[in-house]
């Protein structure tokens, strides 16, 4: 049969054999194919992992990181010197002297940020966070001959009216975060005097006042009354072309030799709260840091005690924050090994140092005892504790400490046109001091009168030596000449356990 099947149209059929079988009806015809609709393809999408149901709210990525120097000389407003031979002076200086250079931009990099960042959120010119590198080079623990201390160089009396504390505890003017704010609300006030930032400038190196008269003179004479008209002090002279160097200096380093090392655009330090007593010591090593590095972001504490307040602020590097909140979190021991002591009658210095088996000199500096050996009966003294312990704790909260004046005390004879201000500010004390030492009730006073002062400042004439670096604070290198790292203005940080982290502007 399959035989057949296959060969049907092409076999012939013998005559007698049997008939074929009728053939088939040929195929009726396929139906049509009507072609399906073309749909479009089905997208099926991953779930949200993060729906808005769940909360959460995620921050955008930052941007990279860009270098903070082209951030500084794209934010340059101060109108240039030009053609001012100081300003080549200057250049010369920095040029010559690349490391100390480097050692400027290595301490400012933990604090240039944050600086930049202040000045921008009030829209001032980002030439003002060079500042520091004419006041101080700096350095957060410049002290000058005239009592200008922090990065800013403020007197003790300037810092005070801009909210600086400076107590037994602590000294705000060297609080990086204190100061730059307290120096940014001076500058501001400065330049509202005279509308000129130049002039501002000269009256944060000179003081306001002697601007305000210079001002006043050359226009009674009929003289122009700007910046580079004004007769002024030889330091107030080179203050801005020490300012305009730098500035030309960071915007083309190359040109000078110089390499300045990138500082990124983003926060390098965060602040920590916490209202518990330690030992300076150990807030380090809560934070897994070295003293050195610990104190060059908290260089405001006078004691080897973070004391003195209700509540103190910490600045830690970011990446060492959490662990530092983490660890205090988790330690519930006294970490104060310091503890009150009483000076009893006919007491010395060397007696008590000897008890606690302290050096007399280390005794001095923990409580700023100057060189005197004799104390007053009853005042409080700092001193070793055996071992921590909540009455260690308590006996530094509750006592009043307080330091002994070390200064020469000697007797100044007022003179026609002296105010009591204008005493206090020759002999780096303030006019609360003056007052105080004399028994007077207001600041008024009057020519040939005699005031008791205590001070350290040698006058040797009619003002007070300026500002130099004094040689127990200086950083190792060589430091400019006598006006180039601290002029007569400067700063503290600010003071539970709360990780408040830097803003990113």
């Amino acid at each position: 049969m399959l035989a057949v099947a296959g060969c049907a149209t092409t076999t012939p059929v013998e005559r007698g054999s049997a008939p074929l079988p009728a053939p088939l009806p040929p195929p009726s015809p396929a139906p049509a194919v009507t072609e399906a609709p073309t749909l479009p393809p089905t997208v099926v999408r991953a779930p949200d992992p993060f729906p808005a149901a769940a909360g959460a709210d995620l921050e955008p990525l930052p941007p990279p990181a860009t270098d903070l120097w082209v951030r500084i000389v794209k934010g340059y407003r101060i109108p240039d010197l030009v053609d001012d031979p100081l300003v080549a002076k200057w250049e010369q200086y920095y040029s010559e002297r690349p490391d100390y250079v480097a050692r400027m931009v290595d301490r400012g990099r933990r604090y240039l940020y944050h600086i930049v960042a202040e000045i921008d959120e009030r829209r001032m010119p980002l030439d003002l966070a060079l500042l520091p590198m004419i006041e101080s080079a700096m350095n957060p623990n410049a002290l000058s001959r005239a009592r200008a201390a922090g990065i800013w160089q403020f007197m003790p009396s300037t810092g005070k009216h801009y909210g600086l504390e400076q107590t037994f505890w602590f000294d705000s003017r060297r609080d990086v975060v204190a100061a730059t704010e307290s120096a940014l609300d001076y500058l501001v006030k400065l330049h509202g005097d005279f509308n000129d930032w130049q002039l501002a400038l000269a009256a944060y190196n000179w003081g306001e006042g002697n601007v305000g008269r210079a001002i006043a003179k050359n226009r009674a004479k009929g003289r122009p009354a700007d910046y580079a008209s004004l007769p002024m002090p030889v330091e107030t002279r080179n203050y801005l072309p020490k300012l305009q160097a730098v500035k030309n200096i960071v915007a083309d380093p190359e040109k000078y030799g110089i390499v300045l090392a990138e500082i990124p655009d983003s926060p390098y330090f965060t602040v920590v709260k916490t209202t518990r007593e330690m030992d300076v010591k150990v807030a380090a090593e809560l934070a897994e840091m070295s003293m050195d590095e610990f104190l060059s972001l908290n260089p405001q504490h006078n004691r080897p005690v973070i004391a003195g307040g209700d509540e103190h602020s910490i600045l830690l590097p970011i990446d060492r924050a959490e662990v530092f909140a983490a660890k205090l979190e988790l330690t519930q021991q006294p970490l104060v090994t310091w503890q009150a002591y009483r000076v009893r009658p006919g007491e010395t210095a060397s007696q008590i140092a000897g008890k606690y088996g302290l050096s007399v000199e280390t005794l001095r500096t923990v409580n700023g005892l100057g060189t005197r050996n004799a104390l007053p009966t009853g005042h409080a003294l700092l001193v070793p504790a055996q071992r921590p312990s909540d009455a260690t704790v308590e006996s530094v909260v509750n006592t009043v400490f307080t330091t002994v004046p070390s200064g020469r005390t000697f007797y100044h004879t007022v003179r026609q046109g002296e105010s009591m201000g204008v005493i206090a500010r020759r002999y780096g004390v303030s006019p609360d001091d003056l007052r105080r030492w004399n028994g007077l009730a207001q600041n008024a006073v009057r020519p040939g009168q005699r005031l008791r002062v205590t001070s350290d400042v040698v006058t040797g004439g009619k003002s007070p030596k300026r500002a130099a670096v004094a040689p127990q604070q200086r950083v190792s290198g060589t430091l400019p000449p006598r006006g180039t790292g601290g002029s007569a203005n400067g700063a503290t940080p600010a003071r539970g356990t709360a990780v408040t982290r830097a803003p990113q502007r």
